[in-house]
């Protein structure tokens, strides 16, 4: 039977013309071939999809430690240089407390300290007040132990050198005097 008597007695029965050509099966195996191909296609666009997300967190932690550790090291390129220049301000404390007869001598001095201790703490340095509070050995350095009986025991009566935090952390320990209760007999 020819295709075409095959398709008039399929439209005469109802039925939707069957083809059984060899270019059909052609088609249907490109057809299935395609279909596999995308199929690949689609699996490897998860797959770089996932390389991408993966590979863009990567880059994010990448990021925020090196900028965690840019932060870390600016920090302590910082302490250091305070802790270089500490030095120069105690001299400038210790001139302060100098009688001078030159009164604009004095207040060169002081201009120039305040405004030397101001930059200091525009860059985290934070300095600690110790007269009067209790000693800590974290944060003090005892020099001098005075029995007394005029101050609560363990407090601090003279500070000789300031101590220092840089934000937050002690750069320095202040170097202090502290009471202690005489031993009773």
């Amino acid at each position: 039977m020819s295709v075409k008597k095959m398709e008039r007695v399929n439209q005469e029965s109802g039925q939707e013309p069957v083809d059984t050509s060899p270019e059909r099966d052609q088609w249907a195996a490109e057809r299935d071939q395609w279909a596999a191909e995308r199929d690949q296609w689609a699996a490897e666009k998860v797959a770089l999809n996932d390389r991408l997300l993966r590979a863009h967190s990567d880059f994010q932690n990448l990021r925020r430690r090196t900028d965690q550790q840019r932060i870390e090291v600016y920090d302590s390129a910082t302490a250091e240089s305070l802790r270089a220049l500490l030095p120069v301000l105690d001299d400038f404390e210790r001139a302060l407390r100098i009688e001078a007869a030159d009164k604009k001598y004095v207040a060169g001095i002081e201009l120039i300290y305040s405004r030397f201790a101001e930059t200091l703490k525009k860059l985290g340095l934070e300095p600690m007040d110790s007269k009067g509070q209790p000693f800590d050995p974290q944060i003090h350095h005892a020099v001098d132990m005075v029995e007394t009986e005029d101050a609560p025991d363990h407090t601090i009566l003279e500070e000789y050198e300031r101590g220092y935090n840089f934000k937050g952390r002690l750069l320095r320990p202040a170097k202090v005097k502290v009471a202690v209760r005489a031993a009773s007999q």
